[in-house]
């Protein structure tokens, strides 16, 4: 495994690399240290988040691979599919899954690539916030959701 980091408006993000996937993006601090050498999966997925936070990316196309069960797969799928600047609901995402929005709630907090997969696009019913896990919690799924054009209620 290989981590790199980048400074973003959102905090310093970890990006860490198995093979030729991106595995991870996490928060951090300044004292964590780079693992191995930038990889260039590492440098695209860099790449990639400074166009996205400079608002000139809004789908991302680095190969990613995440650990989890099938019904997570499919929720962080679904995730991919909400487009820039738009949002899903946890209850709506259950729907199209036969589940409920616990559950759906519950994949999107098991993330391991916030961002890059857009779990800060799901909403709770209404246009509420609902969580976000990432960062400083919902003021980085503001910003995030801010960033794209989206005006929470």
């Amino acid at each position: 495994m290989t981590i790199w980091f980048i400074d973003s408006p959102v905090g310093r993000l970890a990006l860490e690399a198995e093979g030729e996937a991106l595995s991870a993006v996490r928060w951090t601090n300044a004292t964590e240290k780079a693992v191995g050498k930038p990889s260039p999966v590492l440098k695209e997925a860099a790449r990639q988040l400074e166009r996205y936070f400079g608002g000139k990316l809004k789908r991302f196309d680095v190969p990613f691979a995440q650990r989890g069960t099938d019904f997570q797969k499919r929720v962080w799928a679904m995730m991919c599919e909400i487009p820039y600047g738009e949002t899903a609901t946890y209850g709506g995402m259950a729907t199209a899954l036969g589940s409920g929005p616990r559950a759906v709630g519950m994949a999107c907090g098991r993330n391991s690539l916030p961002i890059i997969v857009p779990c800060h696009r799901v909403l709770a019913s209404g246009g509420r916030e609902g969580g976000y896990s990432g960062g400083r919690g919902l003021p980085t799924k503001r910003k995030l959701l801010a960033l794209e054009g989206v005006v929470l209620l």
